[in-house]
């Protein structure tokens, strides 16, 4: 079964919820290769702690909808043409 991962090493994210950790970096993406294992983001933020996350949007736990969110739109325009098949 194909993972849908949210975050990708590099991202640049912030937290709705607790806007004070300042902006994170994704420092490290792991994925369990077992059925319905775990997927951890580690997250570097502004207040200088690192902070871990479930990255799997089939889960209900998923840091997106605990409030996280990428917060660079060329991320987002990157992905767009990789999936369009365009040159960067």
């Amino acid at each position: 079964m194909h993972q849908r991962l949210y975050l990708r090493v590099g991202d640049h994210v912030i937290h709705m919820r607790y806007p004070q950790w300042g902006q994170g970096n994704v420092v490290e993406v792991k994925s369990s290769m077992v059925a319905g294992g775990f997927c951890l983001a580690r997250i570097l933020f502004g207040d200088g702690v690192e902070r871990s996350f479930n990255n799997s949007l089939d889960d209900y736990s998923c840091c997106y909808f605990s409030g996280l969110r990428i917060c660079s739109e060329t991320v987002h325009d990157e992905r767009k043409r990789m999936r369009r098949g365009s040159p960067a």
